[in-house]
């Protein structure tokens, strides 16, 4: 199966998921957010194509990482690749964060992104609002979009969100930005 990427995986992230981790940037978007920090993943045509086998073999030979996460572009405009290399992650021990500017509600809609959901860990949905726009929040761009437990979500059939991500940071008076920059 095909798979279109916007770059290379990218090993090491720390600001895309709790831990270290291997981003896969998918190519493609039609949400279109206002602001959106990654405009040139919306194209479909842009990026290039590889196999999943070749993401599943570069993900295999990672080290020190404790998961990978989808982004992009929308990683659901290719649930069905994303969906294999997720069920690959998980057997080789890694957890698998995903983003996307759909919604939870939206997604238990459409049969291709619950077989993907089944393999995901950590949801980030909704889609970017520039107004709602917080540099002050873990992992997430804006305040609307919500950190789910996927696999409670399921379970309920509605979105449980993961309340050590609520709010914003606050370190000794000083308002904390995930990348470790205080202000």
């Amino acid at each position: 199966m095909k798979i279109r990427l916007a770059s290379p995986l990218q090993p090491d992230s720390i600001v895309d998921g709790e831990g270290i981790r291997t981003v896969i940037w998918t190519q493609g978007c039609k949400h279109h957010c206002t602001g959106c920090h990654n405009a040139g993943t919306w194209n479909f045509e842009d990026g290039f194509e590889v196999t999943t086998d070749e993401v599943k073999k570069e993900l295999s030979l990672l080290k020190g990482q404790q998961g990978i996460t989808l982004s992009g572009g929308d990683p659901l405009f290719q649930a069905k690749a994303c969906t294999e290399i997720a069920k690959y992650a998980k057997e080789i021990g890694l957890d698998v964060w995903c983003y996307t500017g759909f919604t939870f509600e939206r997604l238990l809609q459409n049969k291709d992104a619950l077989e993907l959901l089944k393999y995901v860990d950590v949801l980030v949905d909704g889609p970017f609002i520039l107004k709602e726009r917080s540099l002050n929040i873990d992992f997430r761009g804006s305040r609307n979009q919500r950190i789910i437990d996927v696999k409670a979500s399921l379970e309920a059939q509605k979105p449980i969100l993961i309340e050590k991500y609520q709010g914003e940071r606050i370190v000794e008076n000083k308002i904390y930005r995930p990348q470790n920059v205080f202000i």
